[in-house]
C-alpha cells in the first residue's frame, strides 16, 4: 500500500506541478506528499523530481518512470471499471502473427468471431510464412506449426498437426499409387520451394526425409494444393488443409501407414510474468475451437 500511494502521489505532483495541488487532489498534507515522494526516490535510488521554491521539473529517469506509473495506473482504473460493471472485459489492442495459409483458414475467421465477442479490442492479423520476430516487432502472439526450436518464448500447444501425402483420382487413375515412400521418385511431386523433403516413419519407427522431386514447384502452399487438385501430382499437405476435399473425394491420401508422427500447433509469445487479459482469452478462444472435434469438419 505505501509502494502504491508512493507512486500515485509521483504522478499527481507530476502532472499538477507542486506538492500543494498534488496534496488538495489527494485530501493529505503537501508534508505528506513530499514524504512519499523522498520515500519513492530513496528506495528507487534515483532522483524523480528537481525542486525548487518556484517549480518542479522531471528528471530523465523521472519523465521514463511516469510514463511507466501512468499505464499502471490507468491499467488499473480499467480493471476496476471492468469489474464493478459485472465483470472483466478485455481491452486494447492485439497483434497476432500466423501462417498465412493456416491463418487465412483458422485464425482470420475465429478472430472476427473473437472481436465480436469483445467490442473493445482491436486487432491487427499479419499472414505470413517467416518466422517474424515477436519481441522487435511488437507481436503479441504467433501461431506456428511444427516442432518449435528452444527459444525465450513461450509456447501453448493449441491442436496436433497431422501432413498426408494426396493426389486426385484422375493423376491416381493415370499413374498409379505409391506403395511405399521410396516411390515416389518414380512420381511428380509437388514441391514448396527450398523444402528439406517430405517426412516419413520407416520399417524401424524412426522418421524419415525423403527428398522429392518434379516440374511444378512453388513456395505457397495454397497455389501447391490447386495443382494437386488439378491432377498435377503429388502433394505432402496439412491434414487441415486438405481434410475437406478427402472426405469429398476431390483429393486421396496414400502412403498412409508410412505417416510421420503428428507435430503440433502451438501459440507463441514473449516471455512475460503476466500476459496481457486481451491476449490470453483469444489463446483460449483458439484452443477451446481447435479442441472441438467438430471444429475441424465443420472449418
Amino acid at each position: 500500500m505505501d509502494t502504491f500511494k508512493q507512486v500515485e502521489s509521483f504522478v499527481n505532483i507530476a502532472s499538477r506541478g507542486s506538492l500543494s495541488a498534488a496534496a488538495r487532489a489527494e485530501g493529505v498534507t503537501p508534508a505528506i506528499i513530499g514524504r512519499r515522494l523522498d520515500a519513492l526516490e530513496q528506495r528507487l535510488g534515483v532522483k524523480l523530481l528537481t525542486r525548487t521554491t518556484r517549480s518542479i521539473a522531471l528528471t530523465f529517469e523521472g519523465a521514463a518512470f511516469l510514463e511507466d506509473c501512468q499505464r499502471i495506473l490507468h491499467d488499473l482504473a480499467n480493471a476496476e471499471a471492468s469489474v464493478s460493471l459485472g465483470g472483466v472485459k478485455a481491452s486494447g489492442h492485439i497483434r497476432v502473427s500466423a501462417p498465412a495459409g493456416f491463418g487465412r483458414i483458422h485464425v482470420a475467421p475465429l478472430m472476427r468471431d473473437f472481436l465480436e465477442m469483445n467490442p473493445d479490442v482491436s486487432c491487427m492479423l499479419d499472414l505470413s510464412d517467416r518466422v517474424v520476430d515477436l519481441v522487435n516487432e511488437g507481436i503479441d502472439c504467433a501461431i506456428r506449426i511444427g516442432e518449435l526450436p528452444d527459444s525465450s518464448l513461450v509456447s501453448i500447444r493449441l491442436a496436433e498437426n497431422r501432413r498426408v501425402v494426396v493426389a486426385s483420382p484422375a493423376y491416381l487413375a493415370r499413374f498409379g499409387a505409391p506403395a511405399v515412400p521410396q516411390d515416389l521418385s518414380g512420381h511428380k511431386c509437388l514441391s514448396l520451394g527450398q523444402q528439406r523433403g517430405w517426412l516419413f516413419r520407416g520399417e524401424d519407427g524412426e522418421t524419415i526425409t525423403l527428398k522429392v522431386s518434379g516440374r511444378f514447384e512453388c513456395n505457397d502452399g495454397a497455389v501447391l494444393h490447386e495443382w494437386a487438385l488439378a491432377g498435377h501430382g503429388l502433394a505432402w499437405r496439412s491434414l487441415w488443409e486438405v481434410d475437406a476435399d478427402l472426405r469429398a473425394g476431390r483429393l486421396v491420401s496414400v502412403l498412409d501407414t508410412f505417416a510421420a508422427p503428428t507435430t503440433g500447433i502451438y501459440a507463441v509469445f514473449p516471455q512475460r510474468k503476466h500476459l496481457a487479459l486481451r491476449v490470453r482469452l483469444f489463446i483460449d478462444h483458439l484452443k477451446n475451437h481447435y479442441g472441438r472435434p467438430d471444429y475441424w469438419r465443420q472449418a
